[in-house]
Parts: structure tokens; sequence; C-alpha cells
């Protein structure tokens, strides 16, 4: 398979103007995490491989089963075993089109697009007049995570739940002049963010979906109120002018990943908040400066201006209110007139996402991501139990569940020997990159396990806690979950370019490549299959990147039979249990971003197929994938370097000379008696 060169840009990942709307230029600075935490190196110590072994066969043994996962492809499977139900079509090739690509035989449609009316009393979508009355009423830009709540028994009508995870000024506005926006401008942005709620209905023989006005439909802007929930709720650090309940915060931003919990309420995480606070560099105390800095915040001016036009995006003005940001959040769509929540509990940092496990004893598991190069994964054990049934009465009270329990973080451990992980991902003489782990605790309620920080602080701090208790350092831990019928948690790690420079911790097991440009997939086991197990076990499924490279690996499955892939970023399920990713930023392999499918069991396990890919510039986001459709979230369309609305590079969704406009996109097969199953 020949690809592309690569595209030009700061990043052989993404453009560079992505990079300074979506998260600050992340690329263009240093990592913020620079503690000193033991490497992975020193948690090996000089243990040999087999001294290691022995160690992790203990573990086993009282946890009463092996640790192993599911077994490797050790070789070519004679012949071409049939693709597993869920992965029987003809997989798309990569391709650098204006356009969604989806495989022979599937059709595809536009479910919504921003800018659509949302809440009654919308206008018609106007580029060139735009309001941020309008907007709030509006679909809001760069959809990204995406859920379909069904509100009938046949899936026919559905709540649309999507977040809006930044806003492209550049590419919303002709003209756009970046040192001075306008006060308009700056408030249609601050519409343009947060959530949509949305109800969308289909026919029985079309994947179609299609938006109509109802008593659910639902916008969160900045200016919606937030309950904050928690032991961090009502503490000094969250209080402002504004609130000094330290309780009321309003709005959510930069909302990537999210998830479902099982009692039907959407949680999304608030990620790369740092970028939208000015004049860090005004705070003289050095501790409040450093703990900034380990947000990256810092720096005079933001790239939107906001805090020309309010205080509360002004550190000078107001130190606490990026305190207020940087949580998971927790919205019923279910009630169009609920408070949505932001839960100290779960930590602040910049959360991917939070999913959601059930434990045999009824207490939830969340599991969560702290997207930046070197950052952790988390995970909390609620102290109640779930309530059943879908209820009100069973919502709020499980909506209490997140609040009170206990907060983890993880620590890695391999079986090989140091010198077998040299940076190149060459597998080390056990065939493949695994170990074990262990959840390191935080803080339980008002109760620290960090010297040094109080409870309060660990959760309004929480990298700098990670940071103290020996974390492992990962490769942008993105969305996170656990598998439907296994039980398995698997997370995509991104990529980190700045593994191994100077200064930077070098490869790791579980990060085994420097200079890491596409990223692998962790599958990772609790002891016993346990939620509540404090040690797991783990392996490397995906190394991603060039099947033709020697450092990529697919679980074992032939190379020369899978589909190039770069940058994993999220994860779902189908109802066969196959694993689904999209990818942000396969300009590293000169290719747009898609979605693939790949199976976890049996002898087709590893083999990743391209199921679909979106126009030039744009992102995968998430993916849904039922039994009779298909749906992804496309983000940022046309957002290259050079773009801009004055000069477009893509016109995607409509064609002709319009705007590229960021939507959601359904994807269906047609058959003779109606919809086929997806990948039948």
């Amino acid at each position: 398979m020949k690809f592309l060169p690569l595209l030009a840009g700061h990043s052989p990942s993404r453009a560079s103007v992505t990079c300074t709307y979506r998260c600050g230029d992340a690329c263009f600075h240093d990592a913020p995490n620079t503690s000193d935490n033991p490497t992975f190196a020193d948690v090996l110590g000089a243990v040999s491989r087999r001294g290691a072994l022995k160690a992790t066969a203990v573990v086993a043994l009282a946890a009463g089963t092996p640790l192993a996962l599911a077994a490797p492809v050790s070789a070519a499977p004679e012949g071409r075993p049939k693709p597993p139900p869920g992965t029987d079509y003809q997989r798309v090739q990569p391709n650098t089109l204006d356009a969604v690509v989806v495989p022979e035989g599937y059709e595809q449609g536009i479910v919504i697009r921003w800018g659509d009316a949302v809440l009654p009393g919308a206008p018609e979508f106007d580029f060139d007049h735009q309001t941020a009355e309008a907007q709030a009423k509006q679909f809001g830009y760069n959809c990204d995570f995406a859920a379909l709540l069904p509100l009938d028994h046949w899936g026919l009508t559905s709540l649309l739940v999507t977040n809006h995870e930044y806003t492209s000024e550049e590419f919303m506005f002709r003209g756009y002049d970046k040192d001075n926006p306008t006060e308009e401008q700056v408030k249609i942005a601050w519409a343009a963010h947060g959530l949509t709620v949305v109800q969308v209905s289909r026919g029985r023989d079309t994947g179609h979906l299609r938006p109509k006005m109802s008593r659910y439909n639902r916008r969160i802007t900045l200016h919606t109120p937030f309950k904050v929930t928690g032991p961090a709720a009502g503490s000094d650090l969250l209080k402002t002018a504004a609130d000094p309940t330290g309780t009321v915060v309003l709005g959510t931003m930069n909302n990537c990943a999210g998830g479902v919990t099982p009692w039907g309420t959407i949680l999304s995480g608030e990620e790369n908040i740092n970028q939208y606070f000015g004049n860090a560099e005004t705070v003289a105390d050095p501790v409040k400066r450093k703990r900034y800095a380990r947000y990256g915040i810092k720096g005079t001016a933001t790239t939107r201006k906001w805090e020309r036009f309010d205080a509360r995006w002004d550190i000078a003005r107001e130190p606490n209110e990026a305190h207020r940001f940087g949580w998971v959040i927790e919205l019923d769509p279910n009630d169009p007139d609920s408070t949505p929540v932001k839960h100290t509990h779960l930590g602040r940092f910049k959360h991917e996402t939070a999913n959601i496990r059930v434990a045999k004893d009824g207490r939830v598991v969340a599991y969560s991501g702290d997207d930046e190069r070197f950052e952790y994964i988390y995970k909390f054990i609620s102290k109640g139990r779930m309530k059943p049934g879908n209820s009100a009465h069973a919502r709020r009270h499980n909506m209490t569940l997140l609040d009170d329990g206990t907060l983890y973080v993880g620590r890695f451990t391999g079986d090989s020997p140091v010198a077998e992980i040299d940076g190149t991902g060459k597998l080390p003489s056990d065939g493949e990159f695994d170990g074990g782990g262990e959840w390191i605790p935080l803080a339980s309620g008002n109760k620290s396990f960090v010297d040094g920080m109080t409870a309060e602080e660990v959760y309004v701090f929480t990298r700098e806690a990670a940071d103290r208790v020996g974390a492992t350092k990962m490769d942008r831990p993105e969305d996170i979950q656990a598998h439907p019928y296994t039980g398995r948690i698997y997370c995509a790690l991104s990529n980190n370019v700045e593994r191994g420079n100077p200064g930077k911790e070098g490869a790791t097991e579980p990060n085994p490549r420097l200079n890491n440009k596409h990223g692998q997939v962790l599958e990772l086991e609790e002891r016993r299959g346990d939620a509540l197990a404090l040690t797991f076990s783990w392996r490397l499924f995906l190394v991603c990147g060039d099947p033709a490279s020697p450092d990529t690996y697919f679980a074992g499955f032939p190379k020369d039979q899978v589909s190039p892939i770069s940058s994993p970023d999220n994860v779902a399920f189908d109802r066969h249990g196959n694993l689904w990713i999209s990818t942000d930023s396969a300009g590293a392999l000169g290719i747009n971003d898609g979605l693939y499918s790949v199976p976890l069991e049996g002898r087709n396990r590893g083999e990743l197929k391209l199921f679909l890919t979106v126009p030039r510039g744009a992102e995968t986001c998430g993916p849904i994938v039922e039994r009779k459709i298909v749906t992804v979230c496309v983000q940022h369309p046309g957002e290259v370097d050079g773009a801009n609305a004055d000069k477009p590079a893509s016109h995607w969704p409509d064609g002709g000379e319009t705007q590229p406009r960021p939507s959601v996109v359904a994807v269906w097969k047609p058959g003779r008696h109606g919809l086929e199953d997806i990948g039948s």
C-alpha cells in the first residue's frame, strides 16, 4: 500500500491552525508534566525478566485466575478466514478526498450541521449574518462526542446528544481579525460551545436520521448554570466574585469525548481548558504560578481574547475561575429542565472522557484519561450502589454516585528487561508489550492519601497529586471504555512526539516508541475481571502506523491484511463485541482520518479494517455503532493551514462554493427487505 507525502504544517499530525484553536498550541510547547516522579525503568529496577514474571505469577495465583488476556495470533491463518459478524464489508481505501467515503453498498446522510435549528424560533443559518441569539438556538460548532438514547423500543425515535468541543473563529467569520475580535463574534463563540440535545427519527427502511422540534431539545452554552457537586464543592479554591459559594459555574467548554451512563445520562469531559484563560503571567505567588503552569495556563493574552469582554477569563481579575473547568460534567437529557452538574470527585485535569462499568455489588467504576503528553489514566470507585430502572427517582439517585468514593491513578509495570524496550517499537523477546499494574489511591471524600496535599487540593490539582504518587506517564490517554461483555478496558493512546526528547522520559513498555507519531491501543484486564480490583494486567493490542513499518503491531494478525491507522482517539463497541476506533490526526500518514473496526477474539483478532473516511482537514469523532446504522461527528472539515472562511479548503457537506460545516453523519446499508445489519 502506498501512502501520500506528509501534509505540510508544524506537526506531522494535524494542521497548526487546529492546534491553535483546539488546544492552545500545545504542540508548540513542552508538555506541562515536568515532574520527576519515578520513571518506568525506576519502577522495574534491576528485576530480571524471570523475576518480573514470577512476581506477576504471584499476583495471578492470589487472584485465582491467570493474567492472560485473549491470546494473540501467532501466525497467519491458513487461507483467508471469513470476516466475523459486524466486520464483513469491503474496506475503504485511504484517501484525501473532500467527502465522507463509505464502503460499497452503503449509503449516508447528514443528520445535523453547525447552525441548524434546535430550538423554536431559531432562524435559518446564515453564515454572513450570524448572531449570538441565533447561535444559542442552533446546533453548535465542532461536534465531538455523540450518543443516541432511544425513546421507543424500535430505535426509530431517539435523543441525539452531542458536545461542541471548541470554536475555530477563522473558519466561522469572513475577514476575522484574530487580534481584534468583535464582541458579537465572541458571544457567538460562547453560544457555539457546550452541548446539544435534539430529537431525531428515522423510518424503518432508511438510516437517515432527521431532527425535529421536541420538548427534549436543548442547548447548553457557556451561559448555562451548572451545579458543582462532590467533596470540592464550596471550596475556597472554587469561589469567585460572581459565585462566592463556589457551587455554581456558568457553562462548560472544550468538551471532548463522553459516555452514556447505565442510568441514561451523559458524561462529558472538559479537556483543553487552559487556552481560554489570559494573563497568568501576572501571578506572583510561585506556588499558584506553578499550579497554573501544570495545567498549561500561562502567558498573557489568549488566542480568542475573551478576557477583554468578561473578567472571568482573566486570571489577574478572577484567579479561581480556571479551577471551575477541567471536570467531568453530567447531563440528564430526559429532563430538559434539569441542572447539569460538575463532579469534583473525579478530579480536575484534561478529561478526554469518563465511562462507567458496574461492579457485581452495584457500585460504579469510572475510567478517565488525561489527554496530554506524559499524563495519566484514572479510576474512580463509588461508595454507593446503583439503583436499577430508568425512573426519574433512580436517575436522581444514580447521578449522586460519582460524588462519593475513591479516586485512583494508574501505575503500569512491564515484564520485559529494560534493554529490550529500545524505543524502536521492536517487540521484546516474549512477543508482545505487556505487564501488570496497580491503582494508587489519591483521595476518598475528605481524606487525602497524598502527602502534603489536602483532599480539596487533590481534586482541584489532581495532576500534582498523581505526580507525587509516581503514576505512569502515558502517550496522551484519550477515550477509555470497558467492553460490554468481557469487562476488559480499552484505551486509545493517541501519540507523543516528545517521548525521548532531551529531559523527557524515554520509551517504556506501555509506551514503547520514541517520537511516537501514531499512538497505540491499550487492553487492560482487572484482577479476576473484578471492576473493584486494584491490580490489573495489560497489553498493547495495537501499535499504530503504517503496517509496512517494523514498529507496528496488530495483535499478531498478518500486517499485510490490515489498514493503516494513526492517532487512535475514540473507541466504541458493536453488538458482536468488535472494537471500533476513530482517529484524529491521520495526517501523520498523509491520509484523511477515519473509522475502523477490529475483532477482539478468535482468528481475526487484530484484523483492522477501514470503514469510512471523513473530508480533508476533518477529524472523525464520537462514533456510534448500532445494529442498523453508524454515526460519526465530522469535526473541523477544511481546517488546513492557509485556509480560512475567505479561502475555504473544503465545501463539505453542502458542496458548491459553500463554507464547510461540522456535522453529524449517519451511514447505513439498504437491502431488499429494509436495512441490513452493519458489517453483514
